[in-house]
């Protein structure tokens, strides 16, 4: 007879295969297992409009990502998105938390690549997508969703407005769902961020990386030891606005931080009046980044024997941006740019394929196109701040340079005395081909410059006699307001 196992034994040994059967299954998935205090309070607010302010390195991303799976196993055949600024941003931000918490919690949602989404098991879809502006997301219109999530809501233009008013917001009504704006303090306080988690119909959260556990667990430091760290690298005080933007989630002026100096008080213009104008095109090309057209205008400044110059004051007068053009559409555009302002140049970037492109534009297209001056890039870009601190550059307060002009940052972490850095927080089309055409503007306009003698006996000449004659008397007259003779008969003219 074999042996018989004792009651006990049968137990014991059951007992082991039950824990060897448990230690193989996945945990199972709870936002509470990863997601500290702050984040849980934030996703389990049932508001249908949040805010969240975060600090740097807060876990910002883990909260987006615990959320939006959380919200997919509860809602069957439904679907949520995820924008940021880029496509690529959304796959380089949450797209690999995504994919490590599905394996992990074996959720069995299957990923697509391609279209950037990941479908779960009861047929809930969430979409990662860019939305560099507001085209990118116009296929989302009228799609019902349960939840929305804006990440680096700081950094998005103010179509944000109407990204959120016009196609989101309605897009919830099927499932009665929300929408969350989550991201850093810019380097000003405004825009639709900024006044969102100010205003008393959004529910406002902010948490900081010194209540993230995980910092110190991965790194070994407290969070503040780090930070202070970090200080003295760059020789600042804890509170320097850009600590205090990044490290605390606070609201801060941080002007300094700002690449470029547009000031809608002092640069912005209603008209302007285009006499003896000249004009300058540059172009920035992309393709997953836009081509970026900007145009730029001053009076010739021409200087009469006894009277001063003109100004040559220059302005911003087209600015456009297209994504995902060819070069024959590009061709089309610059085609007509250079019909109507027939400028002195237009010059394009050069780089990478772009000499190539340079060369199609000129020999296929016959278009008088040169490659771009791209050298000393920050001694122009101070340039070009002088001239808006000094008001000689003007562009439209409502326009895509000045807009990105808030958003554009100088990345301190990495710029040194004689170093500058721009950080990729944010990427402007737009400031690349102002620069161009800036830049080349200067080789152009002219302080002095003698103005054309008309042909004799010609309309234009005999207009040019008379103003000569009324500038010699009024010249005349002003030297006999010195003169004794006189006193006491000027108030009788």
């Amino acid at each position: 007879m074999g042996e018989v196992k004792s009651r006990k034994g049968l137990t014991d040994e059951l007992l082991r295969a039950a824990l060897e059967e448990l230690a193989r299954r996945p945990p199972a998935f709870s936002i509470e297992a990863f997601c500290f205090d702050e984040q849980i309070a934030f996703i389990r607010d049932e508001s249908k409009f949040k805010t969240a302010v975060c600090s740097r390195r807060a876990g910002k991303t883990i909260a987006c990502a615990a959320d939006l799976l959380d919200t997919a196993l509860k809602y069957p055949k439904a679907a949520s998105l995820y924008i940021t600024l880029s496509r690529l941003n959304a796959k380089r931000i949450i797209w690999a938390e995504i994919l490590e918490i599905n394996r992990k919690f074996e959720l069995g949602g299957v990923p697509n690549e391609t279209e950037l989404s990941i479908k779960m098991p009861n047929g809930h879809i969430i979409y990662f997508s860019g939305a560099k502006d507001k085209t990118e997301i116009e296929k989302y219109r009228g799609f019902p969703l349960v939840k929305v999530y804006i990440d680096e809501a700081q950094a998005f233009r103010p179509y944000i407005e109407s990204l959120v008013d016009d196609i989101l917001a309605k897009s919830l009504f099927d499932y009665d769902g929300s929408l969350c704006l989550i991201g850093t303090p810019g380097p000003v306080p405004v825009g639709y961020f900024y006044q969102s988690s100010q205003s008393k119909e959004w529910s406002h959260h902010g948490w900081t990386m010194l209540q993230n556990p995980w910092l110190e667990r991965k790194s070994g430091k407290k969070a503040m030891d780090l930070i202070l760290r970090d200080c003295q690298r760059m020789g600042v005080l804890p509170t320097d606005p850009k600590i205090q933007r990044e490290c605390f989630g606070r609201w801060v002026t941080d002007s300094s931080s700002l690449v470029f100096k547009y000031s809608s008080e002092k640069n912005d213009y209603n008209t302007w009046n285009p006499k003896s104008a000249n004009y300058v095109i540059g172009v920035d090309l992309g393709y997953n980044d836009a081509d970026a057209v900007a145009v730029i205008g001053w009076n010739q400044a021409y200087h009469y024997p006894g009277s001063p110059p003109t100004s040559s004051e220059t302005y911003l007068v087209y600015e456009s941006t297209k994504t995902k053009q060819g070069i024959t559409e590009l061709a089309t555009d610059l085609d007509q740019l250079v019909k109507k302002y027939n400028p002195s140049a237009v010059v394009i970037d050069a780089g990478g394929l772009g000499k190539k492109i340079v060369e199609e534009l000129r020999k296929r297209y016959g278009l008088p196109v040169k490659a771009a001056d791209k050298t000393r890039k920050f001694e122009f870009i101070e340039l070009l701040n002088d001239a808006m601190r000094t008001g000689k550059f003007y562009a439209k307060s409502s326009g895509l340079f000045a807009q990105d002009a808030l958003l554009v940052e100088f990345d301190k972490s990495k710029s040194t005395g004689d170093k500058f850095v721009i950080s990729d927080s944010y990427h402007s089309d737009i400031a690349d081909a102002v620069l161009y055409a800036f830049r080349e503007s200067l080789h152009w306009i002219s302080e002095k410059t003698d103005a054309p003698t008309p042909k004799a006996n010609t309309e234009e000449w005999i207009k040019d006699q008379e103003r000569q004659i009324i500038e010699y008397l009024e010249a005349e007259l002003e030297k006999s307001k010195d003169d004794p003779i006189n006193w006491g008969i000027e108030n009788d003219w």
